[in-house]
C-alpha cells in the first residue's frame, strides 16, 4: 500500500510537520545531569497516598539535580474526569509540599511546553499519528465492538492470547480501496500501531528501581487514536513526553505491562527512551500477610484521611521520607532542625517491592515532629484543625489563647520534650481536663481504701501553699506520705515493697486523679499553678467527698 498516500487521506488538514514541533518545543536549557520529570494524573479526583509518593520521587528528583518538575494532566478518558478533580490535586499535593516549576495551574497554566492538558494537544498528536501512518507503523481499523467481543470470545475457545494481533488483526493489511470505501460509507475507525513483536522474543531493559528486566516483546497492535481523534495514554504520553523533554518517567509498577508496547512507540517515532523509574505499592500487613494499600478496603490510602486525623503536614512528609530512604531517620535524629531539602535523596534506595505502611510507626514520627515544634506553633495548628473539625473545641481554646499556649508549652522544649501528641486530635483528650466543661474524673486507682485515698487528699492541703517552689512543694507530697505510713523513698520502697502499703508515687497518684481526673497528665505542679489554687483546691475537695 502506498502509506503517504494512506496519511493524507486519512490526515488530509494535518499540514504540520514533526521538523516544525521539534523546532517549537526545543530541548531544554538545564544543567547536565538535571532530571526533567512530571507527574502526569488523570483527573478522576481521589488523591491519594500513592500521589504523594510519586510526587515526592519526582520532586526530590528533579529539584535535588538542578531540573524541572512539571504537571500535565491526563484527560484523554473524558469518561472518568471529574469536575474541579485538578484544582483539588493542586492544592492537596501544595499542601504535602510538592511544587511544581511549569504545567497545569489552578488559574490555567505556566510554562512553555504547553498545552499541559492532552485534550488540548490532539492537532499535536495527530502531526505523529500521520508520521507513523507514512512509516507503515499504524494503520485505520474499523472492527465495530460486537466483532471485537466476538474475536475475543474466538481467542478464549482456542486458548490463546487477547487481543488484537496476526490473524486477528483483520484490518492490518486492508488495501487502500476497503479503506477509502469504509470512510465514505462513514465507518467510524480507530488507528492501530502495527506491532512488529513476537511474545516468543524476550530483551533486557534496566530500570532505575526494579534493574535489569526480561521483558516479552509486545505483539498486540494496540489503539493509538480512538474514534474521536483523541488519544490513549499509550499514545499521548510517548508523544508529550518527547515534546516536553521528560528525562525520567516516575510511576507505579502496575505499568510494566505496558513498558513493551511503550519503548516500541518510542523507537518508531524515533524519540530519545527517558529512563524509567517503575515504583512499588504502598503494602499494609493484613494478618500474616502483606497486600496493596486498597481505595475500598483502606481509609488511610486518601490524603483527605490525614486531614481529618490531624496528621501535621510536615509528619505525614517526614514519615513517606522514611519510607522512600531508609536512611532518612538517622540523617533526621542526626539533623533535627535541618530542612528535609538538605538530605541527599536517592532513587537507588528506593525497595524494588514497594513499601510497608506503618501506622504506629506514622504515628511514632508525628509526635517527634509535634514535640519540635514551640507552643505557639502547636497552639496555631491545633487550632485551625479545630476549627474544622470541632469548632466548639476551637471556640474554648481561643478564649483565652494565652492560657492555651502556656498549657501546651508544659515539658516542651529541652533536650527530652514531652511526646504526648501524634495528632491534633489528641490535643482535646490532652487538655482538656484544664477546662471545667471537659473535666471528668476516671477514678482512683484499685487496691486503696477510699479513706487512705481521703488522708492523703486532706494532709495535703493541710499544708498547701501556692507560693511554694517545686521542690517545696514536692517534699510535702513527700511528707503527707511519710504521715500516712507509705514509703517517701522510691529506693526504699523498692528494696522492700512488702513493707509498705504504698509510696509517694501512689500519693502522687491520688492528687493526680483529684486535680486531672487522670492517672497520666503532664507535670502535676505546673498543671495546678496554671489551674491556680482556687479550682486546684475545690477539685481536691470535691474528689474528697466522693470519697465519703
Amino acid at each position: 500500500m502506498d502509506t503517504f498516500k494512506l496519511a493524507n487521506y486519512l490526515f488530509p488538514n494535518v499540514k504540520m510537520t514533526p521538523e516544525e514541533l521539534e523546532a517549537r518545543f526545543p530541548e531544554r536549557n538545564a544543567p547536565e545531569g538535571a532530571v526533567i520529570t512530571r507527574m502526569a494524573p488523570s483527573p478522576t479526583g481521589f488523591v491519594h497516598l500513592g500521589n504523594l509518593v510519586q510526587g515526592l520521587i519526582s520532586e526530590r528528583m528533579a529539584h535535588q539535580s538542578g531540573g524541572v518538575l512539571f504537571l500535565r494532566v491526563e484527560d484523554t478518558d473524558a469518561k472518568r474526569e471529574v469536575a474541579g478533580a485538578v484544582e483539588v490535586l493542586i492544592s492537596t499535593l501544595k499542601h504535602y509540599g510538592i511544587r511544581f516549576d511549569e504545567g497545569v495551574t489552578v488559574d490555567g497554566e505556566a510554562g512553555n511546553y504547553g498545552p499541559y492538558r492532552q485534550r488540548q494537544r490532539a492537532d499535536i498528536y495527530h502531526v505523529y499519528a500521520k508520521k507513523l501512518v507514512e512509516q507503515g507503523d499504524a494503520y485505520p481499523c474499523f472492527c465495530t465492538e460486537e466483532e471485537l467481543t466476538d474475536m475475543r470470545q474466538l481467542q478464549e475457545e482456542r486458548k490463546v492470547n487477547f487481543g488484537y494481533y496476526g490473524e486477528y488483526a483483520i484490518w492490518r493489511d486492508r488495501p487502500f480501496e476497503d479503506v477509502q470505501a469504509a470512510i465514505e460509507a462513514g465507518k467510524p475507525w480507530v488507528l492501530r500501531f502495527r506491532s512488529t513483536g513476537s511474545v516468543e522474543n524476550k530483551f533486557k531493559f534496566n530500570d532505575l528501581v526494579k534493574g535489569v528486566l526480561n521483558v516479552t516483546e509486545n505483539d498486540v497492535d494496540q489503539v493509538l487514536l480512538k474514534s474521536d481523534g483523541i488519544p490513549t495514554y499509550h499514545f499521548a504520553h510517548a508523544v508529550d513526553d518527547h515534546l516536553m523533554r521528560t528525562t525520567h518517567v516516575v510511576r507505579g509498577d502496575e505499568w510494566l505491562p505496558s513498558l513493551p508496547f511503550h519503548l516500541q512507540l518510542f523507537r518508531a517515532l524515533g524519540f530519545k527512551i527517558p529512563k524509567y523509574v517503575h515504583i512499588g505499592p504502598l503494602m499494609k500487613m493484613d494478618g500474616n500477610s502483606k497486600r496493596k494499600l486498597s481505595k475500598r478496603k483502606d481509609p488511610e490510602l486518601a490524603l483527605t484521611y490525614y486531614k481529618a486525623e490531624g496528621f501535621p503536614v510536615r509528619a505525614v512528609y517526614e514519615y513517606i521520607m522514611t519510607l522512600l530512604n531508609s536512611n532518612y531517620e538517622d540523617w533526621r535524629k542526626a539533623n533535627p532542625t535541618a530542612p528535609s531539602d538538605d538530605f541527599k535523596f536517592s532513587y537507588k534506595k528506593l525497595n524494588p517491592a514497594g513499601a510497608l505502611f506503618d501506622y504506629a510507626k506514622l504515628c511514632d514520627v508525628s509526635k517527634n515532629e509535634i514535640a519540635r515544634m514551640d507552643a505557639e506553633t502547636v497552639y496555631s495548628l491545633a487550632v485551625e484543625y479545630a476549627e474544622e473539625f470541632d469548632p466548639d473545641f476551637a471556640a474554648v481554646l481561643k478564649r483565652d489563647p494565652d492560657y492555651a499556649k502556656a498549657i501546651l508549652a508544659i515539658g516542651r522544649g529541652g533536650k527530652k520534650p514531652r511526646k504526648d501528641l501524634a495528632t491534633w486530635k489528641d490535643v482535646k483528650p490532652y487538655m482538656g481536663f484544664f477546662y471545667d466543661e471537659y473535666f471528668a474524673s476516671e477514678g482512683f486507682p484499685e487496691g486503696f481504701e477510699p479513706a487512705v485515698i481521703r488522708t492523703a487528699l486532706e494532709t495535703f492541703l493541710a499544708s498547701y501553699d501556692p507560693g511554694d517552689d517545686a521542690s517545696t512543694w514536692f517534699d510535702k507530697v513527700k511528707a503527707v506520705t511519710a504521715a500516712i505510713g507509705f514509703a517517701a523513698d522510691m529506693k526504699e520502697y523498692k528494696a522492700n515493697p512488702d513493707a509498705f502499703p504504698g509510696s509517694v508515687a501512689d500519693v502522687s497518684t491520688f492528687l493526680r486523679v483529684a486535680v486531672t481526673g487522670r492517672t497520666n497528665s503532664p507535670d502535676l505542679y505546673t498543671v495546678m499553678q496554671l489551674l491556680g489554687s482556687e479550682k486546684s483546691v475545690s477539685r481536691i475537695r470535691s474528689a474528697m467527698e466522693a470519697l465519703a
